[in-house]
């Protein structure tokens, strides 16, 4: 059997056990091992030691555990209930205040816990329900929350980007870097669209009149409230962009920032310590097996040249050009992200995607930016979008599965035009990894 054979005979097999329910790493790590010990015999084990050796020696994996357990030390600390009542006063009584400062929430947790899933759950949890008592539009907010979680994967600390980065062989702080610009411009993005609708449609928005209400003393007291998480943030981003830690000991600051802020805040005690300790175990092992089998995976598919035999069939055979390529994996994205989530993903096609970006001159920093935006668009697009299903077993029994598949379009066009303005305009997410480590 031809090499090409064997590839493609790995990657439908791997496709076969996940769509069997078998779990990723499970599937991927079996198909790697098993092609491995039938094409190099008993040598075949030292690509699965070799993959472990380089996962234990890679320095920049300890800031993983850190930073999960800095966003569930906040999280569990309630610290997104002040958030959420800061933007309540200060932002209800404009049109669509709300749902604008359910935007800025989203950013605040991105930024505080790196997962698109916890965005989801406190925006479901605590602003879907306000919104809806507020006489929001039940569709316009189901798709908010949806593209408010989509930040968490691209605003650091972004947990997915250390995954890519390790997959990759990325720097972790360049790619945090990349997602900064691009982050931050798509949720300005989603902020004007809100205005604009509500503007036009002030039904769906309505200003919040209570807010006026409060005092300016509790205004003020919610706004201290809502800056500790930036505190925070700038505590351990401030002295990594200047040089003064590594990115290690940045995320060892962070992490004990946040701790020191939930006992100071007598927010903190024993169960939830246990809790979040428990949560950070689970989350990091997860990701080390997934990595591990990624990396067997990638071995063997190196081993094999089926990266050079795809590079020669779209570029040789097929005559295409690098960005029609690079177009074509970005719908492949799109379309596995039907039943795939973001880490599977990635792991499933990073041997093959990875290497054909830079064989085709593109920057793989750059490439993990566009990657982290593209499966945010998979998981919102029907009909088996990742996030879609996430929303409706949190949202309230009145939300209806056609309220939410109708609520992401126009956000979905949004997050499409933002990806076409990083592809043309890539400076978006180069410049600052590029100011930052040149100086």
């Amino acid at each position: 059997m031809s090499q090409e054979y064997i590839a493609i005979f790995m990657f439908a097999l791997m496709m076969l056990m996940l769509f069997t329910g078998q779990r990723v790493f499970g599937a991927i790590g079996a198909v790697a091992t098993i092609a491995a010990l039938s094409l190099w015999g008993t040598g075949g084990q030292d690509i699965t030691f070799s993959a472990a050796m380089k996962l234990m020696k890679w320095y920049p994996l300890l800031t993983l555990p850190m930073f999960i357990f800095m966003g569930y030390v906040l999280s569990e600390s309630r610290l997104a209930d002040d958030l959420y009542r800061m933007f309540h006063v200060w932002m209800g009584p404009v049109n669509g205040g709300l749902a604008i400062g359910t935007i800025g929430l989203m950013v605040l947790v991105s930024a505080m816990n790196g997962l698109s899933v916890a965005g989801m759950a406190i925006g479901a949890t605590i602003a879907l329900p306000e919104l809806l008592r507020r006489g929001y539009d039940k569709t316009m907010v189901t798709g908010v929350i949806q593209a408010g979680s989509s930040l968490g994967i691209l605003v650091p600390p972004s947990v997915v980007l250390v995954l890519y980065a390790m997959i990759a062989r990325q720097p972790v702080g360049q790619l945090w870097l990349a997602g900064i610009v691009p982050g931050l411009m798509m949720a300005g993005m989603f902020i004007l669209y809100i205005w604009i609708r509500c503007r036009i449609q002030p039904e769906l928005g309505p200003a919040m009149k209570d807010a006026h209400e409060v005092p300016r003393a509790e205004k003020i007291r919610l706004l201290a409230a809502g800056a500790l998480p930036l505190i925070i943030f700038a505590s351990m981003m401030v002295p990594f962009v200047n040089g003064w830690t590594s990115l290690v000991e940045s995320s060892a600051i962070g992490a004990l920032a946040a701790l020191v802020v939930s006992v100071a805040k007598r927010r903190m005690t024993w169960a939830i310590f246990e809790t979040c300790t428990k949560h950070t175990l689970a989350i990091s092992c997860m990701f080390m097996w997934i990595i591990l089998a990624a990396l067997g995976f990638g071995a063997v598919f190196d081993g094999l040249g089926a990266v050079k035999a795809i590079d020669n069939l779209f570029t040789d055979q097929l005559g295409l050009s690098p960005w029609m390529i690079l177009i074509l994996m970005q719908l492949s994205f799109i379309v596995m992200g039907t039943f795939l989530d973001d880490t599977a993903m990635l792991v499933i096609v990073a041997p093959l995607y990875v290497p054909l970006v830079g064989a085709l001159g593109f920057d793989l920093i750059w490439y993990g930016v566009l990657y982290t935006i593209t499966t945010q668009i998979a998981y919102m697009t029907p009909p088996f979008g990742y996030n879609l299903f996430l929303m409706r077993a949190m949202a309230p029994p009145e939300i209806t599965l056609r309220d939410i598949y109708g609520s992401i379009f126009p956000f979905v066009a949004v997050m499409v035009l933002a990806l076409t303005i990083i592809m043309i305009f890539p400076e978006l997410a180069l410049w600052l990894p590029g100011y930052v480590y040149g100086n």
